[in-house]
């Protein structure tokens, strides 16, 4: 699949990406795109962090696909900084066309680009076939990842 570009989200791609992130097993039942309000909120802090970049994939003015790449600086591993790649989404008609892998080389090159040495993910642990995915374009499962829901 060529017949696209990558581009950084604007607030006009909220509704988009949100319907994309609300389309899986695990998003319906916590996301909803009745009120954008948070949302829109949340893109504005994403869009104001030059270490944040929420990227939409965009064939002829539609929104088929979206990630967010966080840059994160640190002090292990001598300083580095790593790539952290987050809510990867495929809109369902663009489905195994390969957008996603060209979504994923992008983050990885842009994460070179600004002087990473890692670039990570999680994924959740019944998204089997994302783990797969992960595993075809070079990812280890090489951690346990932990969270603690606050609210």
């Amino acid at each position: 699949m060529t017949d696209f570009v990558i581009r950084r989200a604007t607030a006009a791609d909220v509704a988009p990406i949100v319907t994309m992130i609300a389309d899986d097993q695990l998003g319906a039942t916590r996301e909803s795109v009745d009120d954008l309000t948070p949302y829109l909120a949340a893109f504005e802090q994403i869009d104001g962090d030059p270490n944040q970049l929420l990227m939409v994939a965009d064939r002829n003015n539609e929104v088929i696909g979206t990630l967010q790449l966080t840059i994160i600086p640190g002090l292990s591993r001598r300083g580095s900084t790593r790539g952290l790649i987050e809510a990867v989404r495929v809109a369902a008609p663009a489905r195994g066309s390969g957008l996603g892998t060209k979504l994923i080389q992008w983050a990885i090159e842009e994460s070179r680009t600004r002087g990473c040495t890692l670039v990570q993910l999680t994924s959740d642990k019944t998204r089997t076939d994302a783990h797969r995915f992960y595993t075809n374009l070079g990812f280890t499962n090489s951690h346990e990842g932990f969270k603690l829901k606050l609210g």
